[in-house]
């Protein structure tokens, strides 16, 4: 009996580790660049990492990724100058890009499209407009030297809170024996990707035998009118005590956004503050192609496309 026990760990250990092969073979694993909390209080990755993010259902998505040493995805160095005119493209995972290649990001798409521009990428997976604006106060001796300066906001997310608060929580976390150890047994990587953990993940919580409360509903939730205008509301004003905290430089700051996806109050209070918006809506409809990927609602090649486009017109005309 001890002897068949035995036979069947080994034969375990052997499909295990057999398994484990075939996942690193063939890169069904994503990699995520470690990620930190610097002495500004800025969430970033650490730099110097280089790998490569596995992204959709059937991982239709493999892209190169460099995180540089200011901890952001991309080709360049940020090195501002007085003399150089250099544009800082701020925003998450949108900006970010690990959906693609760093070296056709959009940002250097833009600098194709352009003369004598440097676009600098400060994108990073789960920033909100509090994260972006205390990134810009904190860096501000180094976006003092940059020209131009374009926040993407993605409205429906990016404002729920008024003032920015550091998770190291969530870092302290990331960065704990139980993940590490997940990331580098890349069959437990591959497994968490696409749900195969989920019910030990329920069990550990304690979740396993509840139902969800509201799993046979329909996943949109219908709100009132009243709800839409206090949501809105909220929007407005976290916006406002963020521009109350950490400022806003009218002369070289503009907000990238669709605006098939922003409240009218919103717009009208930009207008109305003379707080520039760059427009992307009209160009995504006009289109005859998908821009979002098949399997998420991130830009895809065509999108990334139009947005390096309108933002490259953009600075042509402005400067």
């Amino acid at each position: 009996m001890k002897k068949f026990i035995l036979k069947c760990l080994v034969y375990v250990f052997l499909i295990l580790l057999t398994l484990e092969g075939l996942v690193r073979l063939l890169h069904l694993y994503t990699e995520d660049p470690p990620r930190y909390i610097d002495e500004y209080g800025v969430e970033k990755r650490v730099p110097g990492s280089s790998g490569y993010a596995v992204t959709g259902n059937r991982n239709q998505n493999f892209s190169e990724f460099r995180i540089n040493e200011e901890g952001f995805n991309s080709k360049n160095e940020f090195n501002p100058t007085a003399e150089d005119y250099e544009v800082a493209l701020i925003g998450d995972s949108f900006i970010e890009g690990f959906h693609q290649d760093y070296y056709i990001s959009t940002g250097e798409k833009v600098e194709e499209q352009t003369k004598d521009i440097s676009v600098y990428e400060y994108g990073y997976a789960g920033y909100d407009l509090a994260n972006q604006m205390h990134l810009i106060h904190a860096y501000k001796e180094q976006f003092e030297l940059i020209d131009k300066i374009i926040i993407y906001l993605n409205y429906e997310s990016d404002l729920s809170r008024g003032e920015y608060s550091p998770n190291y929580a969530r870092i302290k976390m990331l960065n704990s024996t139980l993940f590490k150890i997940r990331d580098n047994i890349k069959l437990l990587a591959y497994g968490s990707k696409i749900g195969i953990l989920e019910p030990f993940k329920r069990l550990a919580q304690g979740k396993a035998f509840r139902e969800p409360q509201n799993g046979y509903q329909e996943n949109e939730v219908k709100l009132s009118q009243e709800e839409i205008d206090a949501q809105e509301l909220k929007r407005l004003n976290n916006f406002k005590s963020l521009v109350s905290l950490y400022g806003f430089d009218k002369e070289k700051t503009v907000i990238l956004l669709d605006s098939r996806k922003t409240a009218d109050s919103f717009l009208k209070y930009c207008k109305a503050e003379n707080i520039e918006v760059l427009d992307f809506a009209s160009n995504f409809k006009a289109s005859k192609k998908s821009t979002t990927l098949i399997y998420d609602h991130h830009w895809n090649e065509h999108g990334r496309d139009i947005i390096a486009k309108t933002i490259a017109d953009y600075l042509t005309t402005e400067r």
